[in-house]
Protein backbone atom coordinates (compact mmCIF):
# COMPACT_ATOMS: atom_id res chain seq x y z
CA UNK A 1 0.00 0.00 0.00
CA UNK A 2 1.45 3.37 -0.96
CA UNK A 3 1.60 6.55 1.05
CA UNK A 4 -0.90 9.31 0.29
CA UNK A 5 0.37 11.83 -2.24
CA UNK A 6 -0.39 14.59 0.24
CA UNK A 7 1.25 13.52 3.52
CA UNK A 8 -0.01 14.38 6.99
CA UNK A 9 1.50 16.60 9.64
CA UNK A 10 3.14 14.57 12.42
CA UNK A 11 2.20 16.16 15.75
CA UNK A 12 4.70 14.26 17.93
CA UNK A 13 7.52 13.20 15.59
CA UNK A 14 10.25 10.76 16.54
CA UNK A 15 13.85 11.13 15.33
CA UNK A 16 13.04 8.58 12.63
CA UNK A 17 10.10 10.78 11.57
CA UNK A 18 12.42 13.78 11.25
CA UNK A 19 14.76 11.83 8.96
CA UNK A 20 11.80 10.30 7.09
CA UNK A 21 10.22 13.69 6.35
CA UNK A 22 13.58 15.24 5.45
CA UNK A 23 14.33 12.35 3.09
CA UNK A 24 10.95 12.64 1.44
CA UNK A 25 11.61 16.34 0.88
CA UNK A 26 15.01 15.56 -0.64
CA UNK A 27 13.68 12.90 -3.01
CA UNK A 28 10.51 14.88 -3.94
CA UNK A 29 12.58 17.82 -5.16
CA UNK A 30 12.28 18.01 -8.92
CA UNK A 31 9.78 15.15 -9.31
CA UNK A 32 6.05 14.72 -8.77
CA UNK A 33 4.90 14.04 -5.24
CA UNK A 34 2.97 11.04 -6.58
CA UNK A 35 6.15 9.46 -7.96
CA UNK A 36 7.68 9.35 -4.47
CA UNK A 37 4.41 8.53 -2.66
CA UNK A 38 3.71 5.56 -4.94
CA UNK A 39 7.06 4.00 -4.04
CA UNK A 40 7.43 5.18 -0.45
CA UNK A 41 7.38 1.65 0.98
CA UNK A 42 10.56 0.95 -1.00
CA UNK A 43 12.25 3.93 0.66
CA UNK A 44 11.12 2.69 4.08
CA UNK A 45 12.65 -0.72 3.32
CA UNK A 46 15.85 0.58 1.74
CA UNK A 47 16.54 3.00 4.59
CA UNK A 48 15.48 0.44 7.23
CA UNK A 49 12.68 2.51 8.76
CA UNK A 50 14.81 5.69 8.81
CA UNK A 51 16.46 4.95 12.15
CA UNK A 52 18.95 7.87 12.22
CA UNK A 53 21.64 5.90 14.10
CA UNK A 54 21.48 3.05 11.61
CA UNK A 55 21.39 5.30 8.51
CA UNK A 56 24.23 7.45 9.90
CA UNK A 57 26.41 4.32 9.96
CA UNK A 58 25.84 3.55 6.27
CA UNK A 59 28.84 3.34 3.98
CA UNK A 60 29.52 2.92 0.27
CA UNK A 61 28.12 -0.63 0.18
CA UNK A 62 24.82 0.68 1.58
CA UNK A 63 24.69 3.39 -1.10
CA UNK A 64 25.08 0.66 -3.73
CA UNK A 65 22.45 -1.51 -2.00
CA UNK A 66 19.95 1.35 -2.00
CA UNK A 67 20.68 2.27 -5.64
CA UNK A 68 19.79 -1.28 -6.67
CA UNK A 69 16.74 -1.52 -4.39
CA UNK A 70 13.61 -1.60 -6.53
CA UNK A 71 11.36 1.45 -6.32
CA UNK A 72 13.96 3.90 -5.01
CA UNK A 73 15.13 6.72 -7.25
CA UNK A 74 18.61 5.73 -8.39
CA UNK A 75 20.48 8.86 -7.48
CA UNK A 76 23.61 8.47 -5.40
CA UNK A 77 23.63 12.20 -4.56
CA UNK A 78 20.24 12.04 -2.81
CA UNK A 79 21.07 8.75 -1.10
CA UNK A 80 24.36 10.20 0.19
CA UNK A 81 22.47 13.34 1.26
CA UNK A 82 20.13 11.18 3.35
CA UNK A 83 23.11 9.52 5.04
CA UNK A 84 24.75 12.90 5.68
CA UNK A 85 21.44 14.20 7.05
CA UNK A 86 21.18 11.23 9.42
CA UNK A 87 24.66 12.04 10.72
CA UNK A 88 23.79 15.73 11.08
CA UNK A 89 20.55 14.83 12.86
CA UNK A 90 22.45 12.61 15.29
CA UNK A 91 24.85 15.47 16.07
CA UNK A 92 21.98 17.96 16.42
CA UNK A 93 20.11 15.68 18.84
CA UNK A 94 23.30 15.20 20.83
CA UNK A 95 23.60 18.98 21.19
CA UNK A 96 19.91 19.86 21.63
CA UNK A 97 18.35 16.57 22.86
CA UNK A 98 15.62 16.71 20.19
CA UNK A 99 14.76 18.34 16.89
CA UNK A 100 11.96 20.24 18.64
CA UNK A 101 14.37 21.73 21.19
CA UNK A 102 16.70 22.69 18.33
CA UNK A 103 13.88 24.55 16.55
CA UNK A 104 12.79 26.19 19.82
CA UNK A 105 16.30 27.59 20.28
CA UNK A 106 15.75 30.10 17.43
CA UNK A 107 13.97 33.44 17.67
CA UNK A 108 12.52 33.49 14.17
CA UNK A 109 11.87 31.45 11.07
CA UNK A 110 14.57 33.13 8.98
CA UNK A 111 17.23 32.04 11.49
CA UNK A 112 15.94 28.47 11.57
CA UNK A 113 15.79 28.31 7.78
CA UNK A 114 19.38 29.56 7.40
CA UNK A 115 20.68 27.05 9.91
CA UNK A 116 18.77 24.07 8.49
CA UNK A 117 20.05 24.89 4.98
CA UNK A 118 23.61 25.08 6.30
CA UNK A 119 23.41 22.02 8.56
CA UNK A 120 21.60 19.57 6.24
CA UNK A 121 22.10 18.49 2.61
CA UNK A 122 19.62 19.27 -0.18
CA UNK A 123 17.55 21.54 2.05
CA UNK A 124 16.52 24.65 0.15
CA UNK A 125 13.80 27.15 1.02
CA UNK A 126 10.91 24.89 -0.05
CA UNK A 127 12.28 21.83 1.76
CA UNK A 128 12.88 23.71 5.01
CA UNK A 129 9.30 25.01 5.16
CA UNK A 130 7.95 21.56 4.19
CA UNK A 131 10.08 19.84 6.86
CA UNK A 132 9.06 22.19 9.66
CA UNK A 133 5.40 22.23 8.63
CA UNK A 134 5.17 18.42 8.46
CA UNK A 135 6.87 18.11 11.86
CA UNK A 136 4.32 20.51 13.40
CA UNK A 137 6.93 23.17 14.11
CA UNK A 138 6.15 26.89 13.78
CA UNK A 139 6.34 28.24 10.24
CA UNK A 140 5.19 31.48 8.64
CA UNK A 141 1.63 31.50 7.35
CA UNK A 142 1.67 29.73 3.98
CA UNK A 143 0.07 32.50 1.91
CA UNK A 144 2.70 35.01 3.13
CA UNK A 145 5.65 32.61 2.84
CA UNK A 146 4.86 31.16 -0.59
CA UNK A 147 5.22 34.58 -2.23
CA UNK A 148 8.98 34.25 -1.61
CA UNK A 149 9.15 31.05 -3.70
CA UNK A 150 8.79 31.01 -7.48
CA UNK A 151 6.00 28.84 -8.88
CA UNK A 152 2.50 27.73 -7.95
CA UNK A 153 3.10 24.72 -5.62
CA UNK A 154 -0.36 23.15 -5.68
CA UNK A 155 0.66 20.07 -3.63
CA UNK A 156 2.07 22.31 -0.88
CA UNK A 157 -1.18 24.28 -0.89
CA UNK A 158 -3.19 21.02 -0.67
CA UNK A 159 -1.02 19.84 2.22
CA UNK A 160 -1.59 23.10 4.10
CA UNK A 161 -5.34 23.11 3.47
CA UNK A 162 -5.61 19.49 4.62
CA UNK A 163 -3.61 20.17 7.79
CA UNK A 164 -5.72 23.25 8.57
CA UNK A 165 -8.93 21.25 8.13
CA UNK A 166 -7.58 18.65 10.57
CA UNK A 167 -6.43 21.31 13.08
CA UNK A 168 -2.76 20.36 12.59
CA UNK A 169 -1.22 23.51 11.17
CA UNK A 170 1.48 25.25 13.22
CA UNK A 171 1.52 28.34 11.01
CA UNK A 172 2.08 31.57 12.90
CA UNK A 173 1.67 35.22 12.11
CA UNK A 174 3.60 38.02 13.69
CA UNK A 175 6.95 39.75 13.81
CA UNK A 176 9.98 37.59 13.36
CA UNK A 177 8.04 35.01 11.38
CA UNK A 178 8.35 36.58 7.97
CA UNK A 179 9.50 34.42 5.06
CA UNK A 180 13.21 33.65 4.98
CA UNK A 181 15.26 35.91 2.79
Amino acid sequence: MSEPVIPDVIVEPTRADVLRVMTRAVFQAGVSWAQIANHWEAYEEAFEGFDPARVAAYGDSDVERIITHGGVMRTARKIKATIANARALQALCSDYHSFHEYVASFEDYASIARDVKKRFSFMGDMNVWYLLFRLHEPVPHFEAWVTSIAGEHPRMREMVERARAMGRSAEVNGSGWAAAE
